[in-house]
This record gives C-alpha cells, sequence and structure tokens, in this order.
C-alpha cells in the first residue's frame, strides 16, 4: 500500500467522533464492546464496525480473554504513521468536556454486568 492511501485509511478512520472518543477511552485502559457500547450509548453492531475501522489501520488491537476480546491501543505499531498518529492523539482533546465524560464514566463500567444481560 502506498504512505498516501494508507495516510488517507488513517485519516479516513479518525474522521469520526465516536472513533476518536474510542481511542481517547482506549489510552486510558483496554475495553470489551459492551463496555465501549455502554459509554458511546450506540448499538453493538455500530461499536463493532467503529473497532473494525481503527483495527484496520493498527491504530488499535484486539486480544482475546476468554469470552471477550479486549481492545486497546496499538503500543507497537509497525508503521511509523500510525505510530506518529498515536503519539498526536495522546496530547489532544485532554481537557474536552465528553473526553472527560467518558473517562469517568468507564470507570464505573463492568463488563461482568453489562455483557452478562
Amino acid at each position: 500500500m502506498k504512505i498516501l492511501d494508507n495516510q488517507e485509511n488513517i485519516f479516513k478512520a479518525l474522521s469520526d467522533k465516536s472513533r476518536i472518543r474510542i481511542i481517547k477511552m482506549l489510552q486510558k485502559k483496554p475495553l470489551c464492546v459492551c463496555e465501549i457500547t455502554a459509554v458511546l450509548k450506540l448499538a453493538t453492531s455500530t461499536v463493532s464496525n467503529h473497532l473494525s475501522i481503527l483495527t484496520d489501520t493498527s491504530l488499535i488491537i484486539g486480544e482475546k480473554d476468554g469470552k471477550w476480546i479486549n481492545y486497546r491501543i496499538n503500543t507497537k505499531p509497525q508503521n511509523n504513521l500510525v505510530s506518529s498518529t498515536l503519539l498526536y492523539l495522546q496530547f489532544i482533546l485532554e481537557d474536552d468536556e465528553t473526553i472527560l465524560k467518558d473517562r469517568r464514566t468507564i470507570e464505573n463500567v463492568d463488563r461482568l454486568v453489562l455483557c452478562c444481560k
């Protein structure tokens, strides 16, 4: 894949507010789909689609943990564009009200309750 194409895919992935919120949440701790769904208040299928787009760009990765897949920031990207983008994302929106609210909310989500409904 050409560098420009790769960069375009990364920018497309970040063009959605929900995907940026997901990345900002994952900067604090790994989360499963049901936890992210609870915070964003979106349909599970919509959240799964967002996670797929972020995974396809290597911004995040999913790791199987029993019946869950824990999504987290890709801490060892093979691509310098991904690495640079993640570094930039680490420093933006830290004072945004929505991001701060999401971070407070993830402290109280419990996958054992959410995923067993």
